[in-house]
């Protein structure tokens, strides 16, 4: 039976070394009971710690860390069913597929393409993280070419898609130093693939065709010293391929099966007769539970809101989405412009700025750390009160800004008006419309 945090902190050395990235052995032990963090992680825990631990400190499913660089990123780390039951850690990974035969003119404008696909959502960069070589002829020389191509030309990390050793040698050899992600290990190819993974230290994909088969090779790997697997059930029929991802994750959680507990990769690709219905059952991966998805192309009608699904899904339920506190200038303002303040709440934040630039009329928004509660929500929890508001003002650096000793707050927050007036002593305060969608003619009717 796994152990609480307290249990496995009385085994820690209790040094607060800060070695294994948190400041407190304390923090750790929960971590571990948590399924957030790996008991390698710790250098001084003793070996008679270490088997009382080992249990405790490995997470259902392993979180496996793909590619280096900017654009590194881990998946796998679950320890739910459901985001409602606490949160989904490590997002859906999003690839696009280039065949091995493409010319290098070719590849470096679809690479330029892809890179472009970048959108700016409430405060985070969204944007695909790989791209999946694959090899289509067999020839060994233009697979390692493209390989090196992408790993040092572009930001993208690597899956490296073949079922021949010797090709997946040659890619090694030319972007092993971006830690790709090797596709695939079956039946057939598992002790040379499982060397190669071994002794390049990277993940390595299995395919089967069934989870059964999927059992078999991950108990052979793994007896072979491979840690970072992930899972491919060879299903390329929607309904069934559905079902063996629901499978995996409850198996994994609920029955705590080690041969099933790692990430899973999905080729929606294979399931759809055209691009809209490859986006519908992409989708499906991204809500359950695919770790990671391989997309023939990657298109902004597709990847935007994959992108975006992404987002919603993979955001602590338990906790309001936000924007940086801070001084957000609309338009082109200057020392003129009118300033409005109101909380950090993202959806507060993208309406009000959304409804001042429909306006035409640039201004400074002030956004005041409410710990993400709307304007009314905070102002009755006490997150926006008059002094708090005024004194936030003070330290902003607005004055520094502007001449003039005007703030507009929200219509709802009303009742603050006075408290910030005493706070911010020969300013005005000027109480806004209630409703955002207000606030174009109020300040058309101000200019």
């Amino acid at each position: 039976m796994a152990l609480t945090g307290i249990q496995i902190f009385k085994l820690l050395p209790k040094t607060n070394c800060k070695e294994c990235g948190v400041p407190t052995c304390l923090a750790f032990a929960m971590n571990l009971a948590s399924g957030k963090a790996e008991l390698d992680a710790c250098p001084y825990v003793s070996d008679e710690a270490r088997a009382q631990l080992a249990e405790a400190s490995a997470p259902p499913i392993r979180p496996i860390k793909v590619g280096k660089g900017v654009r590194q990123a881990t998946t796998g780390g679950e320890t739910v069913m459901y985001r409602h039951e606490k949160t989904f850690y490590n997002q859906t990974l999003l690839a696009g597929t280039i065949a091995s035969d493409t010319a290098e003119a070719d590849l470096e404008a679809k690479l330029g393409v892809w890179n472009a696909l970048q959108y700016e959502r409430v405060g985070f960069n969204l944007r695909p993280e790989l791209v999946a070589l694959k090899d289509v002829n067999g020839d060994k020389d233009a697979f390692a070419a493209l390989a090196k191509n992408i790993a040092e030309k572009s930001e993208f990390n690597l899956i490296l898609m073949s079922e021949d050793a010797d090709v997946i040698a040659a890619a090694i050899a030319t972007a092993g130093f971006k830690r790709p992600l090797v596709y695939a290990a079956t039946e057939a190819n598992a002790d040379a693939f499982g060397k190669l993974a071994l002794d390049n230290d990277l993940p390595l994909a299995v395919k089967a065709d069934s989870i059964d088969g999927v059992t078999a090779l991950t108990d052979k790997l793994t007896g072979m010293g491979l840690k970072d697997l992930v899972i491919d059930t060879g299903s390329r029929e929607v309904k069934q391929a559905l079902e063996d991802q629901v499978a995996i994750r409850r198996s994994a959680l609920k029955d705590g099966n080690r041969a099933v507990g790692f990430p899973t990769i999905a080729f929606p690709g294979e399931m759809a007769s055209n691009p809209d219905m490859e986006t519908l059952i992409a989708s499906m991966f991204v809500a359950k539970y695919g770790g990671i998805v391989v997309l023939s192309d990657l298109t902004t009608e597709s990847v935007f809101p994959l992108l975006l699904e992404r987002l919603n899904i993979f955001t602590d339920p338990q906790r309001p989405m936000t924007v940086t506190e801070g001084i957000f200038e609309i338009g082109t303002p200057d020392e003129n412009s009118p300033v409005l303040v109101t909380t950090n709440f993202a959806l507060t934040y993208f309406i009000v700025s959304g409804e001042i630039e429909a306006s035409k009329v640039s201004a400074y928004l002030l956004i005041k750390d409410s710990e993400g509660l709307s304007v009314l929500t905070a102002w009755a929890a006490g997150k926006f009160g008059g002094d708090d508001v005024g004194m936030f003002i003070k330290k902003s650096g607005i004055m520094d800004k502007v001449k003039h000793t005007e703030l507009i707050i929200p219509g709802y927050a009303a009742a603050i008006a006075g408290d910030v007036e005493e706070e911010l002593p020969g300013w005005t305060i000027t109480v806004g419309p209630r409703e955002a969608a207000h606030l174009p003619g109020f300040l058309k009717a101000r200019a």
